[in-house]
């Protein structure tokens, strides 16, 4: 039985459970989307005595901060005890392209080295791309009015055009980084 746990779970599964927690928030009368926690907590945290965007009633929106602190914990109980160390199949043209890269474990591990291991903190070109890409995921999420997860989880099961855009420019800026831009920061 345990074994179960440590597999990825079929969409027959995770599907109905995002379905039944959708179904929860609009019956109550929310809305879910991760960003609107970081505006929540910026604002809990005094952001609005500087910003007039942070001015807002945060403690109306606190459980916003209950879902981010079950996503962070949840993530760590998956990914420490809940998680295969198998690797991830990918083809062998894959693992060859992603070795060309400097993914030379490609294939061999879920996690890559060359991104999720702890020197990768000692280059400042992680920084630096760590801090651009912050921005634009931050100036992104706040320009189309909300995150993936509000947009293609939310909006989209609510039947909201914006949303509907909003996720396809989504695909298309990921299909854009994947495929002309990513090459040349690796």
């Amino acid at each position: 039985m345990l074994n179960y746990f440590l597999q990825p779970w079929p969409w027959y599964i995770g599907g109905p459970l995002i379905a039944l927690v959708l179904f929860l928030l609009v019956w109550t009368g929310k809305s879910f989307g991760m960003s609107s926690n970081l505006r929540t907590l910026c604002s809990a945290m005094g952001a609005g005595g500087k910003v007039p965007f942070f001015r807002f009633e945060w403690k109306r929106q606190s459980w916003n901060l209950a879902v981010a602190a079950g996503t962070i914990v949840g993530g760590f109980i998956a990914s420490q005890f809940l998680s295969s160390t198998t690797a991830v199949a990918l083809s062998t043209d894959t693992i060859e392209k992603l070795y060309v890269f400097g993914f030379t474990d490609a294939g061999q591990s879920f996690m890559p080295e060359y991104l999720f291991g702890a020197d990768i903190l000692s280059q400042p070109k992680s920084w630096l791309l760590l801090g651009m890409g912050g921005f634009l995921v931050g100036f992104g999420a706040r320009y189309a009015g909300g995150c993936t997860s509000g947009h293609a989880i939310s909006g989209l099961s609510n039947f909201q055009w914006p949303s509907l855009i909003a996720v396809i420019g989504f695909f298309i800026g990921g299909l854009f980084m994947n495929h002309f831009i990513l090459p040349f920061l690796f």
